[in-house]
């Protein structure tokens, strides 16, 4: 049996936003209890940035898609001699990566409780997650490699003083130098989002009661929907930018309030510290929602009404889905109106 002073520990979650910011408990809670241990992270290499900004980590290790690329990776894992490694995605890229570093013990989810289950046959322990939270169901792997529950999740993060520098450059020049509100209207899948007239009317109604202009944070082939907001809202004046991750980072630990769907943004502000807003339809708060904190506003006041959440009824469609069109422009300024009485 390996000691706690040899153990080494690879962890494996290749993707996305929002997934990797509810990985980094259970990250957190292994470093808790393993404070010397070595602990590394596989990541796609286009959210490297992200995991950069983890402080409980010792490498960010990012993976390119070119089959050289993968070799080289593979041998750089099998080199690195790990002893456990834990995957938190569950997919059979992420299974195989484990498989492949040669690390002895290798933990995952059991089959009944992941989205691919022939995952689970490379796995040497399988864990069936107690948790609803996809936050709990993570760190309920890191509790089979040794760690301890966490009372609460911790997110463990950083924001770099030189992309803090470059947002308040960015925000200077369009004659923002004081507190302001952020707005991500995009998403995954366009059942996740909210119109974006909607958004206009919003954030014209925030700067009309509280002078807080709007950041509208767009991501590649969302400017329709920004210039959507930006006409919509007349004559009050949100603006458009774009962002790395190192600067959304600071963009969102900084901001008043940040409003968004079941999106990455809306996650990451949260594990900032950050007030959130969440607007959920189609996906499940209990299970996606904000940590450690944040407002949720749904549809329907009573769970009858809500969504049966089964993967496949909105949440992949490429249309907006009837649970986030019943959510009214009123009943989202009430909670935003709520959050900005808190953090006045």
């Amino acid at each position: 049996m390996t000691s706690p002073s040899e153990q080494k520990f690879l962890v494996v979650r290749l993707s996305s936003l929002g997934d990797l910011v509810h990985t980094i408990p259970a990250v957190a809670a292994l470093r808790a209890a393993f404070p010397a241990a070595p602990i590394d992270w596989v990541v796609d290499r286009r959210w490297s940035p992200l995991i950069e900004l983890v402080t409980c980590i010792n490498q960010t290790i990012p993976l390119d898609r070119s089959p050289r690329d993968v070799l080289s990776l593979i041998a750089r894992l099998r080199g690195m001699r790990y002893t456990c490694s834990l995957d938190l995605q569950g997919r059979y890229r992420s299974a195989v990566l484990g498989w492949l570093s040669g690390a002895p013990v290798r933990i995952g989810r059991a089959a009944q409780s992941t989205r691919e289950p022939g995952a689970a046959l490379f796995y040497t322990e399988r864990v069936v997650p107690t948790g609803r939270h996809i936050v709990d169901m993570t760190v309920d792997l890191a509790v089979r490699a040794g760690a301890k529950p966490p009372p609460e999740p911790q997110f463990q993060l950083r924001v770099p003083a030189e992309a803090l520098q470059r947002v308040r450059q960015k925000l200077s020049r369009e004659n923002i130098d004081g507190a302001y509100v952020v707005i991500s209207p995009g998403g995954g899948w366009k059942s996740k989002c909210w119109p974006p007239d909607r958004f206009g009317a919003l954030a014209a109604a925030i700067e009309r009661a509280h002078g807080l202009r709007a950041i509208i944070n767009i991501a590649p082939n969302e400017e329709d929907m920004a210039r959507e907001i930006i006409r919509t809202a007349a004559p009050s004046r949100p603006v458009a930018l774009s962002f790395d991750i190192h600067e959304l980072a600071a963009l969102l630990a900084e901001a008043r309030l940040v409003i968004a769907g079941d999106t990455g943004p809306l996650h990451l502000a949260a594990a900032f510290g950050t007030r959130v807003v969440g607007l959920f339809g189609s996906t499940d708060p209990a299970r996606n929602g904000p940590l450690p904190r944040g407002l949720v506003v749904q549809a329907a006041s009573d769970p009858s009404q809500l969504p049966d959440y089964v993967r496949g009824d909105y949440i992949r469609h490429d249309s907006y889905s009837p649970a986030m069109l019943a959510l009214s422009v009123e009943r989202v300024l009430a909670a935003v109106e709520q959050e900005i009485g808190i953090t006045a």
